[in-house]
């Protein structure tokens, strides 16, 4: 049985993405920072809860170490959790941005490579963003050409380049990063844009479950390998 864990997951793209992999038969692990929430979205689906906040060390260790004792192994890491930083630019929304966004990324990936390790076909998908994308928020022809989102965009692209080099320095592990396409959630409500999220979780699990002969490194829609 494949084990996976979702950071963010208590509701939204998470949520879904979870319920999905759940349906497939994985056992799923939910991470989110609030325990009542989180504790409630597992009962939901018959999920497996953790407190996991991928700002904070100890939350991340602590996270790993339940799974860990738990399961032993982990097979599927789909790092989902993130902040919009739509607001005010400046050093601390910055900061913000790039702690939950990218930093997040290096907190659980290192505290989960012993588990990830331990799996026959270890998969590791972050959601990414095209906004974080050179290509397309420099080309007219593109929506996110129009988006005045400079943290959002600087901090996913990080992520992405982070999925990069881990999959460069970790051969046996298959990493990739994800657009998962325009979702309606609370991170788009003030833009009234997306379609369900139940649409866009398909593209994560369609990615969160490739085989061995898999691509790695890369950047990903639903349509194939993205420019960035």
């Amino acid at each position: 049985m494949t084990v996976a864990l979702i950071t963010g997951a208590n509701k939204g793209l998470g949520f879904e993405t979870a319920k999905q992999l759940l349906e497939l038969g994985h056992t799923v692990y939910i991470g989110a920072r609030d325990v009542e929430r989180g504790e409630k979205a597992a009962a939901t689906l018959g999920a497996r809860f953790v407190q996991l906040d991928v700002t904070d060390d100890a939350s991340v260790r602590a996270a790993l170490a339940v799974v860990g004792a738990d399961e032993g192994v982990l097979d599927v890491l789909v790092h989902n959790a993130g902040i919009l930083a739509d607001g005010a630019v400046d050093g601390p929304a910055a900061l913000r941005a790039f702690d939950t966004n990218a930093v997040g990324v290096v907190r659980v990936t290192e505290a989960a490579l012993p588990l990830l390790r331990k799996s026959s076909n270890p998969v590791v998908v972050t959601v990414s963003s095209s906004m974080g994308s050179f290509w397309a928020v420099t080309n007219p022809d593109r929506p996110e050409f129009g988006l005045p989102l400079a943290l959002y965009s600087a901090s996913k692209a990080a992520a992405t380049m982070l999925t990069v080099h881990y999959a460069r320095s970790e051969p046996g592990i298959k990493f990739n990063a994800l657009e998962p396409g325009a979702t309606a959630t609370d991170m788009t409500a003030a833009f009234g844009i997306g379609r369900p999220p139940e649409e866009s979780a398909r593209v994560v699990v369609r990615l969160a479950t490739i085989g061995p002969d898999g691509p790695t490194g890369t950047l990903q829609d639903e349509s194939g390998e993205l420019p960035w």
